[in-house]
């Protein structure tokens, strides 16, 4: 079997660089040290960094293609747009929708983890809602919200032969608690979010299995001294916090303060890109919404409302380390390990260690891709 080798970059292992020479063989990595003979196809990354791939855990589309509409081959496009900006795997956000059309994109996720790719692994599915509160709905169609039903996830879960990951669900919704207890029962990561939950409601959710707070600040009950509500909750707790850094959706000093609180462990860079990422200023959709994008801010039609992003993460992370001033090193986690941890997949993603996915981006010295490799393969 052929070994690749990538030699002469720093290496971002145990959450340091290192001087490290970087194995890949059928698809997976083993790291030796910097003076190992080499032999064969060789990648000279001299005066890069070698780090993990990155894991958007919360996407709705790119380059035109909104996942609610999507059959495998425009997944497999939104992937191919995804690697050339080092992420290198991902989740399928399905947007509230019509039971028929939630199946329908189930169906379409379960097809596409089957053909191969060329592009970021489609890690699985993230159902956000239809469990959701419709004051904090965002760009959620309320009419096809409802109460929590843990049968019908059930269901959704079996057709999706366990590929839904991650679940957000608000937790003041009659029976989303009971809900996040099931979801657990199945292998689904459940996340707290588009919620006016009060504080006691939040940490019932929380104490029932909750692991994540999604796009954490927005669409949701922000803090009052006297009223710490569903934002108290998930920054006093231990779970996840979802941000989407795009200068938007949070102000720099948000992203300090989150930061803060929650300690680089806790956090998780998202984009919750619709399909206009990628694409120029105009009109789009996410889901049933229509969302007119301006200056690259992606708002709905009907009334103003933010409407997802047209970020990528390497945009997020340069502008991480711009909006914190803190390390590459401090940042990197809340692209890789953390997202990876949160959804169950730090075994074999999120991290450069013996025996991993070889998943890699390597960055030039201003922190842009330079090379992506997808399970070993380099992308062309």
């Amino acid at each position: 079997m052929k070994t690749r080798y990538i030699v002469n970059g720093r290496v971002y292992t145990g959450r340091s660089f290192q001087e490290k020479t970087v194995g890949i063989q059928d698809g997976t990595l083993r790291l030796l040290p910097p003076d190992a003979p080499v032999s064969g196809e060789v990648h000279d990354a001299a005066g890069k960094r070698v780090v993990p791939g990155f894991i958007d855990i919360h996407t709705h589309g790119a380059v035109g293609v909104d996942v609610n509409g999507a059959p495998p081959e425009d997944l497999e496009k939104i992937g191919r747009f995804f690697a050339g900006n080092g992420t290198t795997s991902w989740l399928a956000s399905v947007l509230t929708d019509t039971e028929e059309q939630t199946r329908w994109c189930i169906d379409q996720c379960r097809a596409a983890r089957k053909a191969a790719s060329a592009g970021a692994e489609l890690l699985g599915i993230h159902l956000e809602g239809p469990f959701l509160a419709p004051a904090y709905k965002g760009a959620m169609p309320e009419h096809l919200l409802r109460k929590g039903d843990a049968a019908l996830l059930r269901s959704y879960q079996e057709q999706a032969e366990g590929f839904i990951r991650y679940l957000t669900v608000s937790p003041e919704v009659e029976g989303t608690v009971e809900l996040i207890s099931a979801a657990r029962e199945l292998g689904i990561a459940a996340a707290i979010g588009h919620s006016g939950a009060d504080y006691d409601t939040a940490m019932a959710a929380i104490a029932a299995g909750a692991q994540a707070a999604t796009h954490t600040f927005n669409a949701m009950q922000l803090l009052h001294q006297h009223r710490p509500a569903i934002l108290g909750a998930v920054l006093e707790s231990g779970v996840y916090c979802e941000a989407i850094c795009d200068g938007r959706h949070l102000h720099p000093g948000i992203v300090r303060l989150l930061l803060k609180v929650k300690g680089p462990d806790r956090v998780v860079a998202i984009t919750d890109s619709i399909m206009a990422a990628g694409l120029p200023d105009g009109k789009y959709h996410l889901g049933v919404n229509e969302v007119v994008v301006e200056d690259g801010d992606a708002k709905l039609a009907s009334d103003g409302t933010r409407a997802g992003s047209t970020l990528t993460q390497d945009a997020a992370l340069r502008n991480l380390l711009a909006f914190t001033g803190r390390s590459l090193e401090e940042i990197l986690p809340l692209l890789t390990e953390n997202p990876a941890r949160l959804i169950g997949v730090f075994d074999r993603k999120g991290s450069i260690a013996d025996g991993k996915d070889a998943d890699l981006v390597i960055l030039d010295q201003d922190n842009r891709v330079a090379d992506v490799f997808l399970r070993g393969e380099r992308l062309g």
